[in-house]
């Protein structure tokens, strides 16, 4: 009878990611192969049941020495492209720190962060955002290292989209408020910036760590302007914003403390914040959406107003 593979793809994981495609279909079959690789390669014992996001799967394992550590692998693809380079660039200085990697199918050799208390799970909503603040500032005040992708790039993108996407809304309010958000992107892509980025900074992706309380995992990095940072931590916790009695009011609180505590011009960060939802919504129109997301209206004509 053949032996368990100590790398076992949890059924939920491989019907969710499944739905990719055959290329990720393919990428699940050979997990469990790629596990016996890596945990040999890198003398590494399994500790537990492996666990998984939307896009990766994580091993808990021992280092030869004893110490804790989780192997990550994830499909290669353009977005995670420049992972290693900014981890490395960090060095742990906010983020969870890479202890090695494989270039070729972007294994991750990671230290072992508490997979179950994430930012997520703080009841203060005013702590959480200050910790994802603090962190924030931290990881754009390092220099991208050359080969990232660049924001100017992926805006320049974006405003290709516009004018398809625009057809593809039904109401002529909405594109109309479509333009306005190429508009305002169009004004700042020509000073995209050159700072490191995790692009998707919320509180989800935030866990609790033994060297400091709080750590950054999952980027995807690229060179940019750090005002393109906050669109995820505004996001994070809008049902609490649209719930309350004033809920521009509420995304402007959060948005101002973000912009104060990175010392953020705020006409830029309004603007780049668009952006983001600009993107979001491309990326919706693509997948047959045919108006806008009325939750994100609510980011978008709040941080608006603090651009005029």
């Amino acid at each position: 009878m053949p032996a368990t593979p100590p790398l076992r793809v949890p059924d939920a994981f491989a019907l969710s990611y499944g739905a990719n495609g055959p290329q990720a279909r393919a990428w699940l079959t050979g997990l469990p192969r790629l596990g016996e690789e890596f945990l040999d390669r890198w003398d590494l014992r399994p500790d537990g049941p492996p666990t998984h996001g939307m896009a990766s799967l994580v091993l808990p394992v021992l280092r030869a020495d004893g110490t804790p550590a989780v192997l990550k692998f994830q499909q290669p693809r353009e977005e995670t492209a420049g992972v290693a380079a900014g981890l490395r660039a960090w060095n742990g200085d906010g983020a969870v720190r890479l202890l090695d990697h494989d270039e070729d199918s972007g294994t991750q050799l990671l230290e072992r962060l508490d997979a179950s208390r994430t930012l997520a799970s703080l009841t203060d909503s005013r702590a959480a955002l200050q910790t994802l603040a603090e962190l924030m500032a931290r990881l754009t005040a390092v220099p991208a290292p050359q080969g990232l992708r660049q924001l100017a790039d992926i805006a320049a993108a974006m405003l290709d989209e516009v004018p398809r996407a625009v057809r593809a809304l039904h109401d002529s309010t909405e594109q109309h408020l479509l333009h306005s958000w190429a508009s305002a992107v169009a004004e700042l892509a020509g000073e995209a910036g050159d700072r490191l980025l995790h692009w998707d900074l919320h509180d989800g992706n935030v866990l609790a760590g033994e060297r400091r309380p709080w750590l950054a995992i999952d980027p995807e990095p690229l060179a940019g302007d750090p005002a393109f940072e906050l669109w995820p931590a505004l996001d994070a916790r809008l049902d609490e914003a649209i719930a309350s009695a004033d809920p521009e009011r509420a995304v402007l609180r959060g948005f101002d403390h973000l912009t104060a505590v990175l010392a953020l011009d705020r006409r830029r960060a309004a603007g780049w914040t668009v952006g983001r939802i600009l993107q979001n919504t491309l990326w919706e129109i693509q997948d047959g959406a045919t108006a806008l997301d009325p939750a994100q209206l609510v980011i978008a004509r709040a941080v608006q107003r603090r651009a005029r």
